[in-house]
């Protein structure tokens, strides 16, 4: 079965960083646009980032832009969020996914797997 698995989670002081992991296993992964999604407290899950088949192609949200960077390694089926200049408000839980379906892929509703989450929490 396929399974998505986050890591990397945590607490940071603003103006730090993390790297979320996340290990696919159960796909083809090499076949799967990856994203990232994140949900805060009070709030609808939306999107982070994402990126293309062969790696090549990244879109960001523009809340992220600049600051965070999303990356994959198709021979270790794993897929990364480098964030960095982290602020309170990326305080989230935070979930990546795996769509076929690439011009959707802002679109949370694209997606067919979904990892379980990690938290990730800013403190000013």
């Amino acid at each position: 079965q396929v399974q998505l698995v986050e890591s990397g989670g945590g607490l940071v002081q603003a103006g730090g960083s993390l790297r979320l992991s996340c290990a696919a296993s159960g796909l083809t992964f090499s076949t799967y646009a990856m994203g990232w999604f994140r949900q805060a407290p009070g709030k609808e899950r939306e999107f982070v980032a994402t990126i293309s088949v062969r790696g090549t192609t990244m879109n960001y949200a523009d809340s992220v832009k600049g600051r965070f960077a999303i990356s994959r390694d198709n021979v270790k089926n794993t897929v990364y969020l480098q964030m960095n200049s982290l602020k309170p408000e990326d305080t989230a839980v935070y979930y990546c996914a795996a769509t076929t379906r690439w011009l959707d892929r802002t679109n949370q509703d694209a997606y067919n797997y979904w990892g379980q989450g990690t938290q990730v929490t800013v403190s000013s």
